[in-house]
């Protein structure tokens, strides 16, 4: 029986990557299994004129403990509910004041467990100074519950909070831990500096690349947290197969689920799929100046700014070979627009795309591949890709291809819808990912019945080749088969994945993504809660026994 669960994590109330799209959906499950027992901790970086979007501060069960809360001076916290289904408590934590202490918490963490700190870079302070906080919020409300009875279990989200942990584990022996490493910092590493990790994985040793690649720090940090922890835990087995290679420790796998409230029923659902694929539509024909059927074919891929680990590159270069296969076939007239709703370095939405989205009759813009200014043009590497492919959205190509680089929250000047609304408008999304410990994204658009592309290298489609076999058509996921060297198989068999779609007929069409739909339910919260259920298992027989051994 657990009576108190503790979730730290940047990404709480702090919307950044795939992280946040884990434990908001997640949060409905457990807040509806443990109430205000269930207690999110995440970094306080807002303030009046920047408040969060997702925190509701209030009045909680915690509200005497904050009167009276004992922390260190300057650590303060705001406690309230997170927007999102089930509402649970959150706790955000301001840390500023503790740096003055940081090279006495790295002592401390170099003497207990062999972190080492002396290699830190960019994001590694912050971290390690937010998780520490939050691991004081822990220490402080398990003193205040006063009650050494209680079965308590504190859970840290990936190497960034995972001082937190030490802390914890070093402090509080009572508290069982558990660690979710989400990606691995090596294999992240391995794979963005373009070196094969699969072909090699077995000769790869996490110490000496962190070496190699500059990465001690984070990877000691990360590695020092999966072997500290009472139960340590993955997403995916094919990430479990990296962390038993880079960490030296096999986890448990605990997939990602998703929480079918965020997907509209019914009418609402029709009616948010129409208003989508109307703003889509007129966003294209603001920015070329063509005019787009209702039928047109709406495609996207989305995610972090990663082009080989995320496959954008795959992505965009099987769209140019899908424009030269339509145009090859002059009884073909469908048009198809392709958006690439990847953020990046947006400096702010297009003067003109705005002012031509408020014109009766649109005209052709120069450069109408890209909806918002960017502060790196020259540098951008999905911009650079598009132009190096030669796709310019010229009248007689029948695939448009259209840059996005903007978070898409509702405000971002020109679509003016969220990222999820516009979801339910496609009619197909591309994620041939290289590097996807689970992949998120896919899993998303299959809940919102989209026709989805993946790759056997992302946890999700791997996990939907072992539950539904290979027939897309019935679960509405296409899984590439990708390794190290199959590039070119890889793109011309997402180009074969398009055209199927876009030869479809309707009939078929609603078989796949009434497919999909299935194929998202059955990775539901409801039926994967299992898997963190048997991780707190494990992670309080192991505190149990720790104490036992210690009376």
């Amino acid at each position: 029986m657990l009576d108190l669960l503790f979730e730290t994590s940047w990404e709480v109330c702090n919307k950044v990557g795939g992280i946040y799209a884990v434990l908001s959906t997640k949060a409905k499950t457990l807040q509806k299994r443990y109430k205000d027992n269930l207690i999110f901790i995440g970094p306080d970086l807002w303030s009046a004129e920047n408040p969060s979007p997702s925190f509701i501060e209030g009045k909680t069960s915690l509200a005497v403990w904050q009167h009276d809360t004992k922390l260190p001076s300057g650590v303060k916290v705001r406690v309230g509910r997170w927007d999102v289904p089930g509402k649970p408590v959150a706790v955000l934590v301001t840390y500023d004041a503790l740096y003055p202490y940081k090279n006495e918490l790295y002592a401390e963490m170099w003497n207990r467990y062999g972190v080492d700190s002396l290699h830190a870079y960019g994001d590694y302070d912050e971290s390690c100074i937010f998780a520490y906080a939050a691991a004081l919020v822990i220490e402080s409300i398990v003193k205040w519950k006063n009650n050494p009875d209680l079965n308590v279990v504190a859970h840290f989200d990936e190497w960034t909070t995972g001082m937190g942990l030490l802390h914890v584990k070093a402090n509080l022996p009572q508290v069982a831990t558990v660690f979710t490493t989400h990606a691995t910092s090596i294999g992240r590493s391995i794979c963005g500096n373009g070196k094969p990790l699969y072909d090699y994985m077995p000769g790869y040793f996490g110490d000496q690349m962190a070496g190699e690649l500059n990465m001690q720090s984070k990877h000691s940090l990360e590695k020092a947290a999966a072997h500290a922890a009472d139960a340590f835990t993955t997403v995916s087995e094919v990430t479990a197969r990296e962390c038993e290679q880079m960490l030296e420790r096999r986890p448990l796998v605990t997939p990602n689920a998703f929480e079918q409230n965020y997907v509209p029923k019914g009418a609402a659902f029709t009616a948010l799929r129409q208003a989508a694929r109307k703003r889509m539509l007129k966003v294209a024909s603001a920015l070329t100046g063509e005019h787009y059927p209702d039928d047109t074919m709406i495609v996207a891929t989305s995610g972090r700014l990663e082009m080989r680990n995320k496959g954008i590159d795959v992505y965009l270069d099987a769209l140019s070979s899908l424009r030269d296969a339509l145009g090859r076939v002059t009884s073909l007239h469908r048009k198809v627009v392709a958006f690439v709703l990847v953020p990046a370095w947006m400096k702010s939405p297009r003067v003109d795309l705005v002012e031509n989205l408020a014109a009766r009759k649109p005209h052709r813009l120069f450069d109408p591949v890209i909806t918002h200014n960017l502060y790196n043009a020259d540098s951008d590497p999905v911009y650079n890709r598009i132009n190096a492919l030669g796709i310019h959205n010229e009248p007689q190509d029948l695939v448009s291809v259209i840059n996005v680089p903007s978070y898409l929250n509702g405000n971002d000047g020109v679509f003016n819808m969220s990222y999820y609304d516009l979801l339910s408008g496609l009619d197909a999304a591309v994620f041939p990912s290289y590097y996807e410990p689970w992949g998120y994204t896919p899993l998303e658009s299959a809940a919102f019945g989209v026709p989805t592309i993946t790759t056997d290298l992302a946890g999700f489609g791997q996990w939907v080749l072992d539950n539904f076999g290979d027939d897309s058509d019935m679960s509405g996921v296409k899984v590439v088969h990708r390794t190290d060297g199959n590039y070119a198989d890889t793109v011309q068999t997402v180009v074969s994945g398009l055209i199927n779609l876009y030869m479809m007929e309707p009939k078929m069409m609603k078989t796949v993504r009434n497919g999909a739909r299935k194929t998202s339910k059955a990775a539901s919260w409801d039926n994967f809660i299992n898997y963190y259920d048997n991780a707190y298992s494990q992670a309080l027989d192991v505190a149990r026994l720790r104490n036992i051994q210690e009376e």
